[in-house]
């Protein structure tokens, strides 16, 4: 599975299933070239609202299981979930042929797909907590100007130290890091042998981290600038190439390991750069294992990356206001928590947070990041543009960074504006 979006279980598929998709698309709107302002939400009626889930396991697929009988069995609306052994896949076949689950999981790599061609209604405007989702969320969910989808929840990045080493290395709580020379410094003191002071998995979804720590990102703000190549970001890879070569830092690839949280909880690295799914692995697969987490360290500033996913409505669903109904009921204050109870999610919602972070003080560095998180283009095209880059991340090591970007840069100018 891959770690940028453990907690939802959502694989990629083929650029060709993307293609045949922008080729197909719903769409009861009007001009089949995607959602329109105040696309139509009549009352629920007594059709099933079915659910087309991509599970990160068990626990998630019970719990959301659990939640739609509960509004079932309240709104009298027979309702389903169906977990997807492939989720873009089957949701694809279900929009070409016209008979798509009602309430469908939508990643940000897919939202301008399926929004552009009418597959998705757009209900944003429609919640009645609309002003309680993280803005930022609400960033990564809007198209054309237009709030799509409700994020379910979301992930941000943080450091993770490895608490026996840390000590070992006779460093306390004022050697947290909290800038990158400090960083650079306890990676140093840190790395011993075959261990490195730092591991990251090499990619964007990674080392993106720090270029939005050094005022960068692969785009503008507003999302129509192509900026890969900006000092920024090539500064905020040279710093991290320097670490590499200097044997302090590596990637988990480089380490032997599939991603970060394997190569931490085999201890090849005494700190790693991963999202708030680590704690539910190394629970699971390093149950011994003590570590700490904090925040990442600033450069320029502070930053991290978000990744989420929402609960998107089919615009050929069979019970379009029954669906809108579902989606507000699983997005409420107390509906978040129990899911952040039962799978490790973390609420999108602020009016979660003090409750989060009471029942769970350890991830509050994940939380607390979410006022400085920084989304990954997502425009139609961005994926496809992000695994070559992923691709040359891998060879960062022997790769100047102004030429890594510089490739980049032309790629995103292609289809960014």
């Amino acid at each position: 599975m891959n770690r940028t979006s453990q907690r939802t279980g959502i694989a990629l598929v083929a650029a060709a299933a993307m293609l045949g998709l922008s080729a197909c698309g719903g769409g009861s709107f009007e001009d089949g070239d995607g959602g329109e302002a105040g696309a139509s939400f009549d009352a629920p009626n007594s059709n099933e609202v079915s659910v087309l889930i991509g599970s990160s396991g068990e626990a998630e697929t019970n719990a959301v299981q659990q939640a739609v009988a509960a509004w079932s069995q309240e709104s009298g609306i027979p309702a389903s979930v169906l977990p997807a052994s492939d989720l873009p896949q089957q949701a694809t076949q279900g929009f070409a042929s016209g008979n798509p689950a009602d309430v469908v999981y939508v990643s940000t790599e897919y939202l301008a797909g399926w929004a552009g061609n009418g597959s998705l209604a757009p209900y944003g405007d429609q919640l009645d907590n609309v002003d309680d989702f993280y803005p930022a969320l609400v960033e990564a969910f809007t198209v054309d100007d237009q709030f799509y989808c409700a994020p379910k929840d979301f992930s941000t990045l943080a450091l993770v130290i490895n608490t026996e080493m840390w000590e070992e290395a006779g460093l306390t709580d004022a050697d947290i890091p909290t800038t990158w020379e400090e960083l650079r410094s306890v990676a140093e003191q840190l790395s011993e042998g075959d261990r490195v002071g730092l591991g990251f998995s090499a990619e964007i979804a990674r080392l993106g981290a720090f270029m939005a720590q050094n005022g960068g990102g692969l785009v503008s703000e507003d999302g129509t600038t192509a900026t890969a190549n900006s000092p920024e970001n090539v500064e905020a890879l040279a710093f991290v190439r320097q670490m590499v070569a200097d044997d302090i830092a590596a990637s988990a690839q480089a380490l032997g390991s599939g991603w970060g949280g394997e190569a931490f909880g085999k201890e090849q690295a005494a700190m790693v750069i991963e999202g708030n799914w680590i704690t539910g692995a190394l629970a699971n697969d390093y149950p011994d294992l003590e570590y700490t987490i904090v925040q990442l360290p600033a450069g320029t500033q502070q930053g991290t990356l978000q990744f989420t996913n929402c609960w998107g409505i089919s615009a050929d669903a069979d019970n379009r206001g029954g669906a809108l109904e579902l989606v507000k009921y699983l997005t409420t204050t107390e509906q978040q928590l129990q899911f952040a109870r039962d799978f490790g999610v973390m609420p999108s919602v602020q009016s979660a947070a003090d409750g989060y972070k009471s029942e769970f003080p350890e991830m509050a560095p994940f939380l607390d990041s979410a006022e400085f998180a920084q989304n990954l283009p997502a425009m139609q095209g961005a994926s496809e543009v992000l695994r070559d880059l992923n691709s040359q991340l891998e060879q960062l090591r022997n790769r100047e960074p102004q030429e890594i970007l510089d490739s980049v840069q032309a790629n995103l100018e292609a289809i960014v504006g």
